[in-house]
């Protein structure tokens, strides 16, 4: 597996109670080989203490001793899982209209949603509310994955119906492409493997899907940014004259001889030098973390933005935005918020 050169894609899972997301999630990873054999034995072993015949794959994913209990999703579970052609961060939120935030949380970093629907009941309000979620976090990719096609009897037509449905409204909503596939999690038809007895279906595999839709997150080629987390000044008889900026890099690439704009004072300098991890570099990217060096001594602190001075961001005191607002007592005018820009609160 030559990891490295693969892309990495992350995506969340998102549904309504008991429309099968850990059981999907298991299927996932039980068939693309992704789960180690003690882990398989446990979820055997629990399963048959249920009294139930063949392993649970849900009880892969929910890792919280209440949602095992409950057998139900609560918070989102990260999975990390890695085919030959690509790297996945999966997040599994909860269907529960409760923990609807949670859903939130997990897709606010994802390239792909996941939507998940019971071909029995169709597309629901937790449906449409977890597609405009989607809308909302501008995700780029969404998949309607029709589940338990098996207690339908596999008809083309269920499918169909659904698939339009929840196509027409998620356009309306503003996502920009829609997947529509045909599963069964629990009997694993069209989720790594494709389906024998849906042979009306020609389209990809969830798996497949996942591993050829394109990702376009590449941060390296972005505008550089460099919030300013700490100020290094060890004023030791071995280096009186030090004076670095480290923090993580946000996007883009770092060089020795760039030159530079401090943000929001606007001065501007040229990189010296770059340290990671206590050896000089000539180049630094994301998500390093670094030291950068200034030819000028400027006064510099944390929550400081230095940028590539051709490529500099306008500064403004006004901001517009599109805010989830996922806290009990509502937002209303007059509120007072800590804003977190960078480094900074």
């Amino acid at each position: 597996w030559q990891l490295s050169e693969s892309t990495l894609l992350r995506f969340a899972t998102a549904g309504s109670v008991d429309d099968g997301k850990s059981t999907l999630v298991g299927r996932l990873l039980h068939d693309s080989k992704s789960v180690l054999t003690d882990q398989l034995e446990a979820v055997e072993r629990a399963s048959a203490s249920r009294g139930q015949g063949a392993p649970d794959l849900a009880l892969l994913t929910d890792g919280l001793r209440a949602e095992r209990e409950q057998g139900i999703t609560i918070d989102v579970a990260y999975r990390y899982f890695a085919t030959p052609r690509r790297r996945f961060i999966l997040a599994d939120t909860p269907g529960h209209v409760q923990y609807t935030r949670n859903m939130v949380t997990g897709a606010s970093t994802a390239e792909l949603t996941v939507i998940l629907v019971d071909a029995r009941n169709g597309v629901v309000e937790q449906t449409r509310r977890h597609a405009a979620i989607a809308a909302l976090l501008r995700v780029p990719h969404v998949v309607l994955a029709v589940n338990k096609m098996d207690l339908v009897d596999y008809q083309e037509s269920v499918f169909a119906a659904i698939a339009e449905e929840f196509t027409a409204y998620a356009t309306e909503l503003g996502v920009p492409e829609v997947t529509a596939i045909p599963i069964s999690a629990l009997a694993g038809d069209n989720v790594v493997e494709a389906s024998s007895v849906m042979d009306w279906y020609g389209g990809p595999t969830v798996l497949e899907h996942l591993e050829t839709v394109p990702v376009s997150h590449d941060l390296a080629h972005c505008h550089a940014r460099l919030p300013v987390q700490y100020v290094i000044r060890p004023r030791t008889a071995e280096h009186p004259d030090y004076r670095g900026y480290a923090g993580q890099i946000a996007a883009g690439t770092f060089r020795v001889g760039d030159e530079v704009t401090v943000l929001p004072s606007g001065r501007t300098s040229t990189v010296s030098g770059i340290d990671l991890l206590g050896t000089p570099v000539e180049a630094a990217w994301t998500p390093q973390s670094v030291t950068l060096l200034l030819e000028d001594d400027i006064d510099i602190s944390r929550g400081d933005l230095i940028v590539p001075r051709e490529d500099a961001p306008a500064t403004s005191q006004d901001v517009e935005a599109t805010v989830c607002h996922v806290a009990d007592a509502p937002l209303t005018v007059g509120h007072r918020v800590l804003l977190k820009h960078g480094t900074r609160t």
